[in-house]
């Protein structure tokens, strides 16, 4: 049977150096269940150790949590991944980790906390989650697929970190399940086309990194369960399955 789901599939925690303090796991679930979201999407920046956490607390409140990770690539693009199993999101984070370098300034970069369920901090992570890996887009897509994963291009309409404004187009061939289009450019707009797409579905998530802006624009799928190979099919109009950009 097919349902109607509310996704916003964008969202940091305090583990993102530029995610406010004030995203942790009961904060961001209330916030979720406040803007009326069923399926929210933990991706913090070339991190992932906060999305066991939230999804505890989202399972206390009916808000259902995929863990990704938003990765920058060496051209300095950003890559959201979302995976249905934690083994295989663990199995992306060493990847990511291997190809990773430099340690973080807490003072010019931000804190990077990693939480409990109940929001207590456990440690912090001194990895740069801010810099770049030294994979390419390619490498980036490819090594997600191959452990099961979604792969959407972040924020395509803005100039910094995306993969048009990085790049100047969209490498032929490559293989994403979709591209992202921020809230600035969804309220811009009277609609929601947009030119270089290349053919590519287009959905729209918050990139939430302060609560307020916690389902500030969302993407609403009609998929008969949460999963990612349920989400390809709304993204390729298979079987019935589709989804609504909010307007």
């Amino acid at each position: 049977m097919i349902n109607r789901f509310k996704f916003d599939l964008h969202i940091h925690t305090c583990l993102s150096p530029c995610g406010d303090l004030e995203m942790v796991p009961t904060k961001i679930i209330k916030r979720a269940k406040l803007k009326g979201l069923d399926v929210i999407g933990i991706c913090d920046h070339n991190a992932s150790e906060n999305v066991k956490a939230v999804k505890k607390a989202g399972e206390l409140e009916n808000v259902k949590v995929l863990g990704g990770m938003e990765v920058t690539s060496k051209e300095e693009v950003h890559i959201l991944t979302l995976f249905d199993e934690d083994e295989d999101l663990i199995g992306f984070q060493k990847i990511i980790y291997e190809n990773l370098h430099g340690v973080n300034n807490d003072e010019l970069f931000g804190y990077q906390l990693v939480v409990d369920e109940n929001d207590e901090i456990l440690d912090t992570n001194n990895r740069l989650l801010i810099g770049a890996t030294e994979l390419s887009v390619e490498e980036i897509v490819e090594k997600a697929r191959s452990l099961n994963g979604l792969v959407i291009a972040s924020h395509v309409d803005r100039e910094r970190f995306s993969i048009i404004g990085q790049l100047g187009f969209i490498p032929e061939g490559l293989d994403l399940d979709g591209l992202e289009l921020s809230a600035r450019y969804v309220f811009g707009k009277k609609n929601l086309d947009f030119p270089m797409a290349s053919g590519f579905p287009l959905v729209t998530f918050s990139d939430a990194h302060y609560i307020d802006d916690i389902g500030k624009t969302s993407t609403t799928f009609f998929i008969n369960d949460v999963k990612i190979s349920e989400i390809k099919k709304a993204l390729s109009g298979e079987d019935g399955r589709k989804l609504e950009m909010q307007n």
